[in-house]
C-alpha cells in the first residue's frame, strides 16, 4: 500500500511533468516571436536607413544592433530615428519589445533555470549518502525539492559579474578602449543605463553587443528578482516564527473553530496558523473545499477510491475517517496545504 510520502512524491513528479509540458510550447513561441520581432525590425531599418542617424558599419549589423539596444531599453544614442515615420516605428517597436517579449523571454529563462535546478536536485538526491552531504545540504534543500535561495542569489550575481568582465575585456581588446572606459561602458550597458557618451562602433563589436546585451540585461533582471525573493523569504521566516510563538487567544480560538463544534482540531489549528502566516488565503480554502465537494460524489464527507474511479480521476486516493462533511473538507485541506508548503 502506498504511503503518504510516496503519494506526495508521485504527485510532485506529475506536477513537474505537467509544468514541463506547459512551458515547452512557451519556450518555442518565445524563440519564434523573438526571431520574427528582430527580423521585422531589421527589415524596416534596412529599407529606411536614411531615416536613422548613425555611424554606419554594415546595414544588417546596424539594424540588428539597433533592435537589440532598443529592446533592452539601453539607448546609447549612437543610432537614432530622425524622421516622423522612423520615430513612430521606434515608439511601437520599443513598447512591443518591452511589454510582450520581456514576458516571453522571462518564461524562457525561467524554464532553463528550472531545468538546471532539477538536474542539480537529482544529482544531490543520488549522492546524498556520500561524504559531501553537508555541502550539498547547504546548496540544495532536498526535502523541499528546490535550490536554496542563497545559492540562487550567488549564482545570479556571479553571472552578472561575469557578464561585466566579459564585456570589459571585449571592449578593451576589440573597441580599443582603455581599462577604465571599457569597464565603465560594460557596467553602463549591463545595467541598461546607457549614457551615450560611449558605444560600440565596429562591426564585430556590434555583433557581439547584439548577443551580449540580450543575455546580460536578462541576467541583471533575474538577479534583482532573486534578491527580492531572498528578502521575501527572510521576512516569511520571521513572520512564521512570530506566529508560532504566539499563544491562541479566545477570539482566535473562535475564528479557528471552522465547524463551530466547540473545539479546535489539529487540522483546524494548522489551517488557521497557515492563514495567519499568509501561506494560504481564504479564497484558496474555498476553492479546495469546492474541489473536495466535487470529488465526494456520495456526500459522505470523505473521498474514497471508488469516488475517484467513478470520476475517472488519475489522482491518488485519500480516505478520511470523519463522517462529517465539514471535517472532511478540513482534513483534505490540511493534507493539500502541507503538501504545497513542503514544495514551496
Amino acid at each position: 500500500m502506498p504511503t503518504l510520502n510516496n503519494l506526495t512524491e508521485d504527485n510532485h513528479r506529475r506536477h513537474q511533468s505537467l509544468e514541463d509540458d506547459r512551458q515547452q510550447p512557451i519556450v518555442r513561441n518565445a524563440f519564434a516571436f523573438l526571431a520574427g520581432y528582430l527580423a521585422f525590425g531589421v527589415l524596416i531599418y534596412s529599407l529606411n536607413r536614411s531615416d536613422f542617424k548613425s555611424s554606419e558599419t554594415h546595414p544588417v549589423v546596424d539594424a540588428l544592433y539597433f533592435c537589440i539596444v532598443t529592446m533592452c531599453t539601453i539607448g546609447y544614442g549612437d543610432i537614432t530615428p530622425v524622421s516622423t515615420a522612423s520615430k513612430l516605428f521606434s515608439i511601437t517597436f520599443v513598447l512591443v519589445g518591452f511589454g510582450f517579449i520581456d514576458i516571453l523571454l522571462s518564461a524562457m529563462i525561467s524554464y532553463v533555470l528550472d531545468a538546471q535546478e532539477r538536474h542539480l536536485l537529482a544529482a544531490a538526491k543520488h549522492s546524498a549518502h556520500g561524504r559531501n552531504f553537508d555541502v550539498q545540504s547547504y546548496v540544495v534543500d532536498i526535502k523541499k525539492g528546490r535550490m536554496r535561495i542563497r545559492l540562487k542569489v550567488c549564482l545570479a550575481l556571479g553571472i552578472v559579474v561575469l557578464c561585466i568582465c566579459v564585456g570589459a575585456v571585449f571592449l578593451w581588446l576589440v573597441e580599443r578602449l582603455n581599462w577604465l572606459d571599457a569597464f565603465y561602458l560594460s557596467v553602463m550597458s549591463v545595467t541598461t543605463v546607457g549614457y551615450g557618451d560611449r558605444a560600440f562602433n565596429t562591426i564585430v563589436g556590434r555583433l557581439f553587443a547584439s548577443v551580449w546585451l540580450l543575455f546580460s540585461t536578462l541576467a541583471v533582471a533575474r538577479a534583482f528578482l532573486y534578491l527580492v525573493e531572498a528578502r521575501m523569504d527572510k521576512r516569511h521566516r520571521e513572520m512564521a516564527k512570530w506566529v508560532l510563538a504566539r499563544d491562541l487567544t479566545i477570539s482566535e480560538f473562535l475564528e479557528a473553530d471552522i465547524d463551530n463544534n466547540g473545539f479546535v482540531s489539529k487540522s483546524e489549528f494548522v489551517v488557521y496558523k497557515l492563514k495567519e502566516m499568509g501561506k494560504v488565503a481564504e479564497k484558496d480554502i474555498l476553492q479546495i473545499c469546492d474541489q473536495f465537494d466535487k470529488l465526494d460524489t456520495g456526500n459522505c464527507g470523505k473521498i474514497t477510491l471508488f469516488d475517484l474511479i467513478d470520476n475517472n480521476k488519475k489522482e491518488s486516493s485519500l480516505c478520511l475517517p470523519d463522517s462529517n462533511e465539514r471535517d472532511g473538507n478540513v482534513e483534505l485541506l490540511n493534507y493539500i496545504i502541507i503538501d504545497e508548503v513542503k514544495r514551496d
